[in-house]
Parts: structure tokens; sequence; C-alpha cells
């Protein structure tokens, strides 16, 4: 059963979430004080604050089934050493009391915390493996998104949260969920523009049935020819309004200061060609009729609009060495080679990341506060964010000076919940 309050700050208990309450718990955690306890409450204390991180949703039932006394571990050997001898020198003065040299001696190992292996076994759980590959800001949320079918596991749906996870299983998630997991929120704001751009879309979606239903208008028959001036006249009203917002984007990218101040010199090759494709679009709109009614003053404006842009970006007339130009088209508004990429660069980032406010999460997408203290992968996932999945390697196991599945508590703690559940078995 869910916890009324998860992050209550009285009775701190650690979750596996990102939220900025359980942030607080984790910087003024302090391990249990056991003076005063019998070892059956330390245990029981011990279990009771770890299974509150380790797999929260699963029933205690089903993770002493779960529970295993084999701890998985590896202990690395010196190859050179394992080389140059046989082990005869371990024999050669036994008995004898002959040391070896103090620069022979081997070093020894840091120790393995074992006892940090003990819910391992819940690593393969398929919510807490996109938790771990940061997909999702909690286990909970993890949970939400293979049960409404998001998540994708060796490329089949799989709709089940416990689903164990063997190596070499590839899992994958839809990348609006993640962007929406690990995005920041919406303000006030942008939450009333999102409702009104519904809104909007909504009673777009409603005026051509409305249309199509009323009495007054005349039902088309075969022998009427089509409506082709009222086609022509949406697709150039559709046009229009793609290159106006584009271009749009384009100077609100341009006139903030950390946009422009962020633009690098590599990109910098591809701004001369946006401005021919867009002057062979106003072209094609003189010559075809892309806009048969308004192509005159929708060249006008987005010339307008373009020559903004370039004196804004203040740059001077100058060609490509390799490219061919007309002298007549060298005017004021010609882009140098150094900065040929200014404008392309705006516009990618606008394409990749464009403001849409129907999107649930804020936009520009920017990650989430509070995220950078649980940016990590696990040695035992390989992460890919571009495609948002990634491959269950192999099970994590301990190694001298470290055990692979993250835990914030201490090796005492998760011995005592280690004996706590070896007694169950």
């Amino acid at each position: 059963m869910r916890a009324k309050r998860p992050y209550c700050l009285k009775r701190p208990k650690l979750r596996q979430s990102w939220n900025k309450h359980n942030l607080y718990n984790l910087s003024r955690a302090e391990p249990p004080n056991i003076t005063s306890r019998t070892f059956f409450q330390q245990k029981w204390s011990a279990k009771s604050t770890a299974r509150a991180y380790h797999g929260e949703t699963v029933k205690e039932k089903h993770w002493q089934r779960m529970f295993r006394r084999r701890l998985r571990s590896v202990i690395p050997m010196d190859h050179n050493q394992l080389a140059r001898s046989d082990g005869y020198e371990q024999a050669e003065g036994r008995g004898s009391g002959l040391e070896p040299h103090p620069d022979n001696k081997p070093r020894p190992f840091p120790k393995t915390p074992y006892m940090n292996m003990t819910f391992a076994p819940l690593e393969r759980r398929l919510d807490t493996a996109i938790f771990r590959a940061m997909f999702a800001s909690s286990t909970r949320q993890a949970r939400q998104f293979v049960v409404h079918g998001d998540v994708k596991v060796n490329g089949k749906q799989m709709i089940y949260p416990g689903y164990l996870l063997n190596p070499g299983d590839m899992f994958q998630v839809e990348p609006e969920r993640v962007m929406f997991a690990t995005g920041a929120s919406k303000d006030a704001g942008e939450r009333r523009a999102g409702r009104k751009a519904r809104q909007k879309l909504q009673t777009s979606a409603t005026k051509p049935q409305d249309s199509l239903s009323s009495e007054s208008d005349p039902v088309p028959t075969i022998e009427d020819p089509p409506p082709t001036a009222a086609v022509e006249e949406r697709s150039s009203d559709d046009t229009k309004e793609t290159l106006q917002s584009l271009l749009s984007q384009a100077r609100s990218l341009l006139t903030t200061p950390s946009s422009a101040s962020n633009l690098s010199g590599k990109r910098k090759q591809d701004l001369r060609a946006f401005q021919r494709l867009l002057k062979s679009i106003l072209s094609r709109s003189r010559g075809q009729g892309i806009f048969p009614q308004q192509s005159t003053t929708l060249t006008d404006s987005l010339d307008a609009q373009l020559q903004e842009l370039t004196q804004k970006l203040n740059l001077n007339p100058a060609p490509l060495p390799d490219e061919k130009v007309d002298p007549r088209d060298l005017g004021p508004e010609t882009l140098t080679p150094e900065n040929s990429s200014l404008l392309r660069k705006a516009l990618t980032e606008a394409r990749e990341n464009p403001i849409d406010v129907t999107k649930p999460y804020a936009t520009p997408w920017r990650p989430r506060p509070y995220m950078s203290a649980f940016a990590f992968i696990p040695r035992y996932l390989e992460v890919h964010h571009r495609i948002c999945s990634a491959v269950y390697l192999r099970h994590p196991v301990a190694r001298p000076g470290l055990a692979e599945v993250p835990t914030p508590f201490g090796n005492d703690v998760n011995a005592l919940s280690f004996n706590w559940y070896l007694r169950r078995r």
C-alpha cells in the first residue's frame, strides 16, 4: 500500500526519487542509534530503513522469495604477477622465518563491501533499471511508464514492472515520456498558454465538422469541380505560417544573450546555405504561384524579417571561397565565412528544441532542478540517452572497495538487513 507521505521530514525515509524533499532527507541522513536496542531491534530497524529505499513497491513476501544468501563478487588479480611466478616463492621460506623484500610484498586489497549487495536481486527489476538509467525521476514513475505500455524489452512491449532482466536484454522508453520525466515542469503562465493552445486546436478541429453538418451549405456532388481555390488558399496560409514561425523562433533565439554567446564556430558553414534556401523559396513563390494572392506581401515581409535577422548579427559582406556567387547578389546582408552558420545554429536549436506550449513539460526543454545529485549510471548498464534505450550488461557484483548496487546506507545497516533475511530463509 502506498504511503500517504512518502517524503516525510519529521521521520524521514529515503526513497528512490529525485524529489527535493528526498534530497533534503538524504543530506541529513544519520546512521540509526543502536546503543540501547537489542540485536533483534537493530536488525528490524535496519531492515525497515533499507526496504523503504530498495523496492518500496515490492511486497515483503515477494522480496523474501527473491532474497539470496549468495552474494556475487569478483577479486581482481595481478596478471603480471601470475605470469612471472607459479607460486614457488610462497613456500620458499615457510617455517624458516624467511621474509620477502618489502618491495615484493603484495599490497593488500581494500575490503570488499559484500553486505552492500544484499538488495542486488532488486536491480534486475525493469522499473528499477529504468530509474537507474535516468529514464524516470523515481521508481514509481518508471512503474507507471511500464504499466502504460511505454516500455519495450528486446523490441516487444512489456507491461510488467517486475520483469527480471537477463544479461544482454535491451529496454527502451518512449522519448516523450523520458523528456517529461527528466524535464522541468511548467510554471503558471506556461500551463495557461498550453490550455489556450489545446482549446484552439480543439475548436479548429471541430469547425470543419460543423461546416459539413450544416444544412445551409450545398452538398458537393460527383459532377461538381473540386474546390481548388480553397485548397490553394489553405496551403498558402499554412506555408506562410510555417515560414513566419520559423523566422520568429530564430529572432527570439538571436535576441537572447545566452543563445548568441554560446554559438560555436563549427556550425558557421551553413548560414549562407539557409539564406539561399529562403531566397529560392521566395523566388518559387513569385514564379510558380505558390502564394497566388499574397505573393508580393509575403515576399516583402519575409525579406524584411530576414534582413532584420542579418542586421542583428552584425555581419560583413564576404562570399565563401569555394562558392560561385553573382556579384549582383552581394550586399550588406551577405554573410562572412566565419559567421556562416550562426543563424543555422539558432534555427537548428529552434527545430530540435522548439517552444511548444502543448507539451506537458517546459519548452525549450531544460533539466529538472535537483537532478545533478542523482545523475550517475551504474556499471552494469550501458545507456544511450539519444534513443532512450539501455542494455542490461550483467548482474551487479562486489569488488574490493566497491559494490555496484547504489545504496545510501553503510555496510552496518546492510549487514543487519542481511542477517534479518538470513534468519527468515
